[in-house]
């Protein structure tokens, strides 16, 4: 009876380890806790089934009602559970408390090192030349354009602008991973995934100097980007409101049954709002398909991570709410890609949130508005700028393979800086929005009191005309 009990308990701890750790999550083995499941095991038949890691509303098979059983003796007395509503739990004669963390950090998954060498026996997702080269091609398009854009601002032409420099393969590696179809719900250091899947360098210009072609019609701050038609909801400047917004999205597309889901970025402040953790138990209640990425960069503004939370980073947060997740070098582009193209499968077949954290850091001030020199040294910012570059590291690895020399580096970051100072030219000269625009496309039929407001500002402008832009129609 004994080695029975024995055996059960074994079996159940061993079990419960590998509950929910499948593809992209590190976990533990009966013999080693620290033990790594690698990427391949995700379809291996000797995992068990992906029912047990959903209780809920999953339906009741024999395997589930093993591990209940399983669970159940690892108390004191094997006859002694309770069957409470959210499942059996099983008693304990011993007092203890969870620990607020584990001895050990959750690791780090990556699949280049720092010179941009693979790591040997990495588990990735290969990428062709093809895919390689525009993805090393649309890092550079985005260094270059926050480059030119925010020495544009600097000169005075026009009011804000927020740069995305050491986080660029988080923008490119998982734009990449994500079909068309996918929604996504942007933070505001997103223009990569924007930038991947065609928006131009023209219409990039057109939104910050809000002229008449911005597809916002001149209304949102510049870099508040959107695309109806690339599926890019438009950015908000209060911080994760998109979170719980993209559950919605996710479920939605659920419902439908798209084969496609709702992806959300934030920074790693916005997970200290309410709206992060409402999010998250939300879209794992509601099982919906829906990643969550967190680019954790180190500060929010000037609020550097140890004066934000207590826990071993974000990724640690996902399992509180019964999410899968796992944490990735977020400046290593095919790291980020492999992850996210797994989350994103994970998310549509088995209808379920994922979450991704991504170490990253941020080199560029938080905006325009900032000066970081006043928080952290000009040493640490120039390492990470240098010494870490997720640019850097990814071209080393793609002229490892041949396809990229320093001709073509060249001639590329030439023609991408020519392209953005004629389309800035271009976006100077197109005319405003006309002031109209304020009061449209909110009610189909205008009431009184918004006309009588349109009509009112009207009066103002021509009685002060000194006072308002005279490059706006009236």
């Amino acid at each position: 009876m004994a080695i029975w009990l024995t055996k059960s308990r074994a079996m159940a701890q061993c079990l419960r380890q590998r509950v929910g750790l499948l593809r992209i999550l590190s976990g533990q083995s009966c013999s080693s806790p620290s033990t790594i499941f690698p990427l391949q095991q995700y379809n291996s038949p000797s995992l068990p089934s992906k029912t047990l890691f959903s209780p809920g509303r999953s339906e009741s098979t024999v395997a589930a009602n093993q591990l209940d059983s399983l669970s159940s003796s690892d108390s004191d007395d094997d006859h002694q559970v309770l069957d409470f509503p959210g499942g059996k739990v099983g008693y304990t004669s011993e007092m203890r408390f969870i620990p607020e963390s584990s001895e050990k950090r959750v690791p780090c998954f990556r699949v280049l090192d720092d010179n941009g060498e693979l790591i040997k026996g990495s588990d990735f997702q290969q990428v062709s030349k093809e895919v390689a080269v525009k993805m090393y091609s649309h890092m550079v398009t985005l260094q270059v354009m926050d480059s030119v854009l925010y020495e544009a601002q600097r000169q005075g032409r026009f009011s804000f602008y927020l740069t995305t420099i050491g986080e660029e393969a988080i923008n490119i590696g998982s734009a990449a991973a994500l079909s068309a179809d996918d929604f996504i719900l942007p933070q505001y250091r997103e223009p990569g995934v924007l930038l991947w899947r065609g928006y131009t360098l023209q219409q990039f210009a057109n939104q910050v100097f809000a002229n008449k072609a911005d597809d916002g019609k001149g209304r949102q701050m510049p870099i508040h980007y959107g695309s109806k038609k690339l599926n890019y909801i438009t950015i908000s400047s209060p911080i994760a409101t998109q979170l719980p917004q993209a559950v919605g999205v996710a479920y939605s597309l659920k419902m439908e049954k798209k084969d496609a889901c709702a992806v959300a970025y934030t920074g790693d402040g916005g997970t200290s709002e309410g709206d992060f953790h409402a999010a998250l138990n939300f879209a794992a209640v509601m099982e919906a398909p829906v990643v969550f990425i967190c680019r954790n960069n180190g500060w929010a503004i000037s609020t550097n991570i140890s004066e934000q939370f207590r826990s071993d980073g974000i990724v640690v947060k996902g399992r509180a709410y019964g999410i899968r997740s796992i944490r990735v070098d977020g400046n290593d582009a095919l790291a980020v890609y492999t992850a996210v193209q797994a989350a994103r499968e994970m998310a549509i077949s088995e209808k379920r949130p994922v979450l991704v954290e991504a170490l990253t850091y941020r080199v560029g001030h938080h905006s325009t508005s900032d000066d970081s020199t006043k928080y952290r040294t000009l040493d640490e910012i120039e390492y990470w700028k240098t010494e870490r570059s997720p640019v850097n590291r990814f071209r080393n690895w793609v002229e490892r393979q041949g396809w990229w020399s320093e001709q073509e580096e060249t001639e590329l970051r030439s023609s991408i800086k020519k392209q953005l100072l004629q389309a800035i030219q271009v976006a100077e000269k197109t005319e405003k929005p006309a002031i109209t625009e304020l009061f449209s496309d909110v009610y189909d039929v205008p009431p009184s009191n918004l006309a009588e407001q349109e009509k009112q500002l009207k009066e103002i402008i021509q009685k002060y005309p000194q006072d308002y832009p005279t490059d706006v129609p009236v």
